[in-house]
């Protein structure tokens, strides 16, 4: 690491190392996802690593949970919301609601969990004559105490309809949730902290091609965090100060956040921010709440209904290797449509 010159955003900086990665509030937990999976075979699978829960970071690819194909098997969540926002890689979700999908390569998939779902997240590798890697990452969003018990529910936000901000410089700016200089995201669900707009949540992943930079406004709400993750690349220019390594930073989200690349090879961050909910969090595991009793409750609850029972046939459900991608919730299916680009 290299400082050129004072910086004014960056309050404290330190080695990105494994995930998951340290987030502030409202935000819980980070995930960034990469496996560079094989070709599968004609069920989708992946030759066995690991040892069942395989997150070995060294390692190729990944099974996770999964025993043939690799992902998370059924498992069950309350009290925060799960944003997987994907960049290459299939992924089939269901639930515990009846609900399910298949989506990847851009789209965005938003589920709060509310009072209690359970669900299942599997990668199955669809390409039999290349590769399936696999890219993505999965945040968790707090909920503020008056909305830890609302009914689960999940939308898809598809890449067709999801703003991509892109500069004459190439560098690009994927506006997964919140606001940037007027363009806005898809809506986050009803009962979600990003639903107040004035509560300001965003997830920016900015891509930098050499020579490129991209300028990240102050934050609109007051007492935000603001959370830097340089997730790819060896070269990155953040508010004047230069990194060579693979970085997580606090910075000031009340000034403007430049991010640069000076040098080779292409670079990538990811911007968390939100004003703070700034209530207790208790979490154990899957669960997410205010108090130790509630937590304890929250096990209660799961023993006693599974918070609804599984209705799939297999605990890692995945969809047939021809489905396209889809979302299936409260007995309708969509699929995408349309979308475009948006110039800074």
């Amino acid at each position: 690491m290299a400082n050129r010159g004072l910086t004014n955003a960056i309050l404290s900086v330190s080695a990105l190392g494994t995930p998951p990665f340290q987030t502030l509030d409202p935000f819980l937990f980070c995930v960034y996802h990469k496996d560079a999976y094989p070709a599968g075979n004609p069920s989708m699978e992946a030759p066995r690593i690991g040892n069942g829960a395989d997150f070995d970071p060294t390692a190729p690819y990944r099974m996770y949970h999964g025993n043939k194909i690799p992902g998370f098997p059924q498992h069950p969540h309350r009290g925060f919301e799960t944003i997987t926002a994907t960049m290459e890689g299939i992924i089939d979700h269901t639930d515990s609601k009846g609900n399910g999908g298949r989506y990847g390569d851009g789209d965005l998939q938003w589920m709060t969990a509310g009072k209690g779902v359970v669900h299942g997240e599997m990668f199955p590798l669809v390409n039999q004559e290349k590769g399936n890697p696999t890219r993505f990452f999965q945040i968790w969003l707090n909920l503020p105490s008056s909305h830890k018990m609302v009914e689960p529910s999940f939308k898809m936000h598809w890449s067709e309809d999801i703003n991509k901000i892109v500069r004459e410089d190439g560098a690009t700016l994927t506006l997964f949730v919140g606001s940037y200089k007027g363009a806005l995201s898809s809506d986050p669900p009803p009962s979600s902290w990003a639903s107040d707009r004035s509560n300001d949540v965003g997830v920016f992943h900015v891509t930098l091609p050499p020579g490129s930079k991209v300028r990240v406004p102050p934050s609109e709400a007051p007492g935000a965090n603001r959370t830097l993750y340089m997730i790819e690349g060896s070269q990155g220019v953040v508010d004047g100060r230069e990194f060579s390594d693979r970085i997580y930073a606090v910075v000031d989200a009340g000034k403007e956040l430049e991010l640069r690349n000076d040098g080779g090879g292409k670079t990538e961050f990811l911007v968390l921010q939100g004003r703070p909910i700034g209530e207790p969090v208790v979490q154990h595991g899957p669960f997410v709440m205010n108090t130790q009793e509630e937590i304890q409750q929250a096990f209660r609850d799961y023993q006693n209904t599974r918070f609804g029972g599984w209705p799939w046939e297999m605990d890692d459900m995945v969809f047939p290797v021809d489905k396209g991608r889809f979302a299936f919730f409260d007995g309708k299916e969509s699929v995408p449509g349309e979308g475009g680009k948006e110039e800074l």
